[in-house]
């Protein structure tokens, strides 16, 4: 009993760090995750939305977090119960989406690893059977560590975490899984699988008023995307250093696009108000929350290559 409790801690440990670890390199793909279970068409809680972001951060702090208190041994029974109603909750989540077919990704892994919803449901009840054999023999789960080394690391493990939370928020992710990474070639990501599958790049369309202008961009060296999918919730205060970035781009030869999904009428007030030097093409708003986690950001290709991708925070880091 005493060998079947320490794989479980170990393997539970290694699923909920990993889990959170996934997620916590890029808060915001969780908080639009959760803004989708909470729309009209899931869980119909739509006054939850605005508080998609919180609810996200917290819930990854807490599942790396226990991860790790479970891993050295830290309150072990508060961990455990704490460890179960986490899980609950993802059960519950998982079993909703694979029943009513409603979310088809649950994002239990991020954007790293991609599991249909009762796959991962299946996953949380495997996970649970373990947190239950835990919780049955919690006296066994003994500190790694003597003293008050425990509470210091789970302490200074929780300010890493928030540390690391507000600078992928101000920045971008540490790690990108997307496929709108750097290094990746867009044109590459729109082969089918062979398996029939969705390619990693679909629904990339760079449209003006007249045609779709993603192909002939693809073939360019030069091109700079300004990404603003929602002008409605832009960050404004980008603007100056959005503005000053697209000028120099455009002074060393590069085609230089504004890309949102807002509408035109809107689109052209703001280019006047704010004196953008570029035009703007429409593409759709998921698209380009998926590629860069920034509004406005700014993604720089190379004959459909990601070359660069900056928050606007970080366009001066630029090298043009």
């Amino acid at each position: 009993m005493k060998l079947l409790v320490q794989l479980s801690r170990i393997i539970v440990a290694a699923l909920f760090i990993f889990s959170g670890f996934v997620k916590i390199v890029d808060p915001i793909g969780s908080q639009y995750k959760f803004q989708e279970y909470f729309s009209e068409s899931v869980l119909n809680m739509e006054f939850l939305i605005p508080y998609a972001l919180p609810f996200a951060i917290l819930l990854i702090v807490a599942e790396i977090l226990l991860g790790v208190m479970i891993l050295i041994g830290y309150k072990p029974k508060t961990t455990v119960w704490s460890l179960l109603i986490l899980t609950l909750i993802f059960l519950f989540l998982t079993w909703y989406s694979a029943y009513y077919n409603k979310v088809t990704d649950c994002g239990c892994f991020g954007d790293a690893i991609k599991l249909t919803p009762w796959e991962t449901f299946y996953k949380n009840v495997i996970l649970i059977f373990l947190i239950i054999i835990l919780l049955i023999k919690v006296e066994l789960i003994k500190p790694i560590f003597k003293g008050k080394i425990p509470k210091l690391i789970t302490l200074v493990s929780l300010a890493f975490f928030m540390f690391i939370v507000q600078h992928v928020l101000t920045h971008l992710p540490i790690i990108d899984f997307r496929a709108y990474a750097v290094g990746k070639n867009l044109e590459e990501g729109m082969q089918f699988p062979e398996d029939g599958s969705i390619p990693p790049v679909h629904d990339f369309m760079l449209e003006d008023e007249q045609a779709d202008l993603a192909p002939e961009l693809l073939k360019k060296e030069k091109v700079i995307l300004i990404i603003i999918y929602n002008l409605d919730k832009v960050d404004v205060n980008g603007f100056p250093a959005i503005k000053e970035i697209a000028s120099k781009a455009k002074q060393k030869g590069y085609t230089v696009y504004g890309v949102s999904a807002s509408f035109t009428e809107d689109l052209l007030a703001a280019k006047e108000k704010y004196k953008l030097p570029f035009n703007f093409l429409f593409c759709d708003e998921t698209t380009l929350k998926t590629m860069i986690r920034a509004n406005p950001g700014v993604i720089i290709l190379n004959k459909g290559t990601v070359t660069q991708k900056k928050n606007w925070i970080d366009v001066n880091e630029i090298k043009l």
